[in-house]
C-alpha cells in the first residue's frame, strides 16, 4: 500500500514538473520582448499586379495584363503602407503614383489621421497626386524657402519608419535603382518623428499669405 502511494506520488510530481515546464516555456513565448522589425527593399520593383492588396477578399484574378499573386519590393511597400491603423505622417519630395495615392486615400477613408509635407515646386507637376490628396479632405503642407525638401520618409502609427531614397513616383518604382529601410527600432524613429513635426510647425500656413494648401483667390 505505502509502495502504491510512493508510485501516485512520484507519478502526480512527474506530471507537475511537466505542466511546470510547458508553463515556463509559454510565459518566455508570450513575455519576452517583440523582435524589432527591419527590413530593406530595393527597386525598380518588377510589375505585378496590386489589386489583391486592396482588395484582400478578392476572389478571383483581375483582368489586367500584369502577372498576378507575385509578391515584390512595391507589394511589400504597399502592405506596410496600410498597416497604418492610426496615423500616418508622410514627408516626399515627389508624389505622382497612383497606387501610393489609393493607399492613402484607403487609409484616409478608415479614419487613420493622415499629415502630407511635400516640396512646393513639385506639388503642380504632371499626375501629382498632392491636388487629389486635398481634394479628399487630407492635410498637406508645402515647403517654404528656396531650398528643396528632398525628404522621403513616413512614420506609421508612431511604430513603424520607412525611409530611403525613393521618390512615391512611377519612374522611381519601376525604373530607378532605389532602396527603402523599414524598421521598428524607436531609436532610429522618433528623430523623424521630430523632424516631421518641426517641419510641421514651420511650413504652417498660417504664417505666410500663400500655401500650397490654400487655392490661388
Amino acid at each position: 500500500m505505502l509502495v502504491s502511494w510512493r508510485v501516485k506520488a512520484v507519478s502526480l510530481g512527474v506530471v507537475a514538473l511537466s505542466l511546470s515546464v510547458e508553463l515556463v516555456c509559454w510565459v518566455f513565448r508570450h513575455l519576452r520582448p517583440k523582435k524589432a522589425l527591419n527590413e530593406v527593399l530595393f527597386f525598380p520593383s518588377e510589375l505585378a499586379c496590386v489589386e489583391h492588396i486592396f482588395n484582400p477578399t478578392l476572389t478571383y484574378s483581375c483582368f489586367c495584363s500584369l502577372p498576378h499573386g507575385i509578391e515584390t519590393s512595391f507589394s511589400r511597400l504597399l502592405r506596410h503602407i496600410l498597416s497604418a491603423s492610426s496615423s500616418l505622417d508622410l514627408c516626399v519630395f515627389a508624389f505622382s503614383n497612383m497606387d501610393l495615392g489609393r493607399a492613402i486615400l484607403a487609409l484616409h477613408s478608415r479614419g487613420v489621421i493622415i499629415r502630407v509635407l511635400a516640396d512646393k515646386d513639385y506639388t503642380a507637376i504632371s499626375g501629382s497626386q498632392i491636388g487629389t490628396l486635398r481634394k479628399a479632405g487630407i492635410c498637406v503642407r508645402c515647403s517654404k524657402g528656396t531650398v528643396y525638401m528632398h525628404h522621403k520618409f513616413v512614420v506609421l502609427d508612431s511604430r513603424l519608419l520607412i525611409t530611403g531614397s525613393l521618390n512615391w513616383t512611377l519612374t522611381a518604382v519601376q525604373s530607378n535603382d532605389e532602396n527603402l529601410i523599414i524598421t521598428e527600432e524607436q531609436d532610429l524613429l522618433l528623430p523623424f518623428s521630430q523632424e516631421f513635426n518641426r517641419l510641421w510647425v514651420k511650413n504652417d500656413p498660417c504664417k505666410r499669405p500663400l500655401s500650397c494648401s490654400q487655392p490661388k483667390p
